[in-house]
């Protein structure tokens, strides 16, 4: 659809960015904290860029009061970040650390002291270390109870002051990179135990979900999810049903989960056919059908789009490796024989890490999530990775990263002109950060943070064109 005048964006629409705490706080073994399978993961040599690793990341733990400074300087009207499991839960459960509740106190604080709201994301990927090696992290269904007890104790310490919850981030990367092509922790390649700890994922989130329903605390809750829409190459027949086929296999296995509590039967009859079915109990389908553990709203991670055609049974293209080292034209079509692969659309640019650069395909995820689940959307990711320099003014000029999140920002007004509830928009990242197995060279942020791979320099932080740019866009509602 095609608008003369676009709607506005809502009054209290959330203008906001977005953090992770493994990629930001450092201070890895202090105050108590316990070790996460990333602490783990990044010493294993060759899984992260120049051996990468957050120990320190942008020191964002001592210096947060620094940067909430700098989140009101830019108005922010929201801030979404993640707490780190095992630094309140050093062994995943049991024996709680009250100096890392006590750093969260802090943090929430000094944000509402800004007038900036807190959006609390309860897992971003940095599982204690401990609950793996006890039982196996995702695959067991221990992590249930404990998942829902560690959501119980934030919920109970920090639901005064916090009006919307993240359960998990991006299930679907953290399961298939980590079971599925062994990129994440922990480094495993099977896909039947891939799809068996996405169904554990999938109970834990539901339970927590039923859990502050019943509670009754204030706000709303809801997963986030990495959503590519999928594109046919052409109008050839097979490559549409590839593309539908891309479409069930890798967005409507989690969504149709989340929303409704049942996986699509063209993915149960795949599994079935492959050996892949997970354990699925009665209990198991009562939990994801509850209707307290519906969430109401679903967050949306928004990077790209994926563009497939057809994939032969025999002889087909399996799954490959990202592009990690930011060269650009170096992926590799990537699929699952007898179902799709991916391919190159002419209409698109790609940035230096490979990945599609296309605003409407925002809009395009805005409106399937609408017209599929009924559901309002907080957008809890979008950003370009790029290479920034800082120059001798201290300045740097990302006006790459202006065109892209302005274009973006377009898209969203189109989706709510086309009658999409959409409750904020939280972009990737406030300042730069480690990009999980990127390093410290793909920037995301607003404010430019002086370290690279190899050496942490003062952790300075500048604010870029961007910044500016941002501050404006929210001082004029968009």
């Amino acid at each position: 659809m095609e608008y003369q005048q676009l709607a506005p964006f809502p009054q209290d629409f959330l203008w906001g960015s977005a953090s992770a705490a493994y990629q930001i706080e450092g201070a890895y073994q202090e105050a108590g904290k316990g070790q996460s399978v990333w602490d783990q993961f990044v010493r294993i040599p060759g899984k992260t860029f120049k051996e990468t690793n957050g120990d320190v990341a942008v020191d964002h733990y001592h210096r947060y009061r620094e940067d909430v400074a700098l989140m009101a300087r830019a108005g922010l009207k929201a801030y979404r970040f993640s707490i780190s499991w095992p630094r309140v839960l050093p062994d995943g459960r049991g024996t709680v650390n009250e100096e890392g509740l006590a750093f969260y106190d802090r943090l929430i604080d000094e944000l509402i002291a800004n007038q900036i709201e807190p959006i609390v994301t309860i897992y971003h990927w940095d599982l204690p270390q401990a609950l793996q090696e006890e039982y196996g992290g995702w695959e067991s269904r221990q992590i249930i109870p404990d998942f829902t007890a560690y959501a119980a104790l934030l919920f109970e310490r920090f639901g005064d002051r916090v009006r919307h919850w993240v359960t998990l981030n991006e299930q679907n990367i953290f399961i298939t990179h980590g079971y599925l092509t062994a990129e994440h922790p922990p480094a495993v390649m099977d896909a039947k135990r891939t799809y068996q700890a996405n169904h554990m994922a999938n109970l834990a989130n539901a339970s927590a979900i039923k859990l502050f329903h019943e509670k009754g605390y204030q706000g709303g809750i809801g997963p986030s999810f990495a959503y590519s829409p999928t594109y046919a190459l052409d109008a050839d027949p097979v490559n549409q049903i590839a593309a539908d086929d891309a479409e069930q296999l890798n967005a409507d296995l989690w969504l149709d989960v989340y929303a409704w509590g049942r996986y699509p039967k063209l993915i149960l009859n795949y599994w079935a056919r492959e050996g892949l079915l997970p354990d699925i109990t009665a209990a198991d389908q009562a939990l994801l059908q509850d209707p307290l553990a519906r969430p109401d709203f679903m967050g949306l991670n928004y990077y790209q789009t994926t563009t497939v055609t057809a994939n032969p049974l025999v002889g087909g293209v399996g799954l490959t490796k990202q592009n990690t080292s930011g060269k650009k034209g170096t992926s590799q079509a990537s699929g699952v024989p007898g179902l799709f692969k991916t391919a190159d659309n002419p209409y698109m640019q790609q940035t230096d890490w490979d990945w599609n650069i296309d605003p409407e395909g925002l809009r395009m995820a805005l409106r399937r999530i609408e017209s599929r689940y009924s559901l309002p959307v907080l957008i809890t990711e979008n950003g370009l990775g790029a290479y920034d320099r800082l120059d001798g003014a201290g300045e740097v000029h990302d006006d790459y990263r202006i065109a892209f999140l302005k274009a973006h920002i377009q898209a969203i007004q189109e989706a709510i002109t086309d009658g999409v509830t959409v409750i904020g928009y939280t972009t990737w990242s406030f300042t730069d950060l480690l990009s999980w197995t990127n390093g410290y060279q793909k920037r995301y942020g607003f404010v430019y943070v002086d370290r690279d791979e190899t050496d942490e320099k003062e952790l300075n932080r500048y604010p870029k064109d961007s910044f500016y740019w941002y501050q404006r866009v929210i001082r004029s509602n968009g």
